[in-house]
């Protein structure tokens, strides 16, 4: 039997440094689900584990793509999935650790099958946004599917500035004349492993200090010199993130470095509230607060793998 250990939480929760602890105890390696930090252009922004912790143990889907790639979570989910296959050869334990959701649910319960889209609908759907913008995308998606829309709004609001992802669900409503959300959680993916789900918590004041702190170390470690390397890119989906919008909005002068600043912890927190209303909906997940000793989180995960 092989099980995976997967760590879910908010940013700055401590995720990272649970997982080092437990791929020691366990002799395992960590694969990476946070979607930002899978580009190798973004470092300080992204708060990708430091030299010493990516020694300890060995990480994978750290900084192993460009800005430059078109790298959906479909891709990853396949790369994924091939990657703890070789793995588990290795070990039968092994960790899965990121905040990135559905990046989380793509490898534990697999990614939907769409039929396949002509692409003289793509390329009409291309031109309106080039006419119209994210906006008539938007406004598109809640016509022909108002409960995803909603759906996205409520759990992944930064999806809705994704001009790609966002040209998806509408070539799909049209293609197939369905509601893009008809086409989701047809089938049960059958997977070679049992996952053991380890949420971390904490009020929500202390996990907006950890944020606030968080962000201040990034500022100071250079944070605004990775973002002025980024800024010729700033159109790049990879970039339209927290951490680098705001500083972007800075480099062209429409807000202050200071207001840039406050901007970026706000909507961190923003973030975060985000991901744990995305998490709490995760089944058979166990939740620890994030100062709970190590040794009691591998008394639980020693008493799943006796089951």
């Amino acid at each position: 039997m092989n099980y995976l250990i997967t760590i879910i939480g908010p940013t700055a929760i401590g995720k990272t440094s649970l997982s080092i602890a437990l791929a020691q105890h366990f002799g395992c390696e960590i694969l990476s689900c946070d979607s930002r930090q899978f580009f190798k252009e973004m470092t300080i922004g992204t708060a990708v584990p430091n030299t010493d912790e990516l020694a300890t143990a060995k990480h994978h889907f750290i900084q192993n793509k460009s800005i430059f790639e078109n790298y959906t979570v479909g891709d990853f989910e396949k790369e994924a999935i091939v990657k703890l296959d070789e793995l588990f050869q290795k070990n039968n334990i092994q960790i899965m650790v990121g905040g990135s959701g559905l990046y989380v649910d793509a490898v534990l319960k697999g990614f939907d099958e769409f039929p396949a889209i002509e692409n003289s609908i793509r390329e009409k759907i291309n031109i309106d946004f080039e006419v119209f913008g994210i906006d008539y995308l938007q406004q598109k998606l809640k016509e022909l599917d108002a409960d995803f829309y909603h759906k996205i709004e409520l759990e992944n609001p930064q999806t809705l500035q994704n001009p790609q992802r966002m040209k998806r669900f509408i070539e799909v409503c049209i293609g197939t004349g369905k509601p893009y959300s008809s086409f989701l959680n047809q089938k049960k993916n059958k997977r070679n492993f049992t996952p053991i789900i380890i949420g971390l918590e904490a009020e929500r004041e202390i996990m907006y200090n950890r944020i606030n702190q968080r962000v201040d170390g990034m500022i100071d470690t250079g944070l605004v010199k990775e973002a002025e390397e980024l800024f010729a890119y700033k159109n790049l989906n990879a970039l339209q993130t927290v951490g680098y919008r705001e500083l972007f909005d800075y480099f062209e002068g429409t807000i202050s470095l200071d207001f840039a600043k406050e901007e970026i912890k706000k909507n961190t927190r923003r973030f975060a509230k985000r991901q744990e209303t995305w998490f709490k909906r995760t089944e058979n997940a166990k939740w620890f607060d994030y100062l709970t000793d190590v040794s009691k989180i591998k008394a639980f995960i020693n008493s799943e793998l006796l089951k």
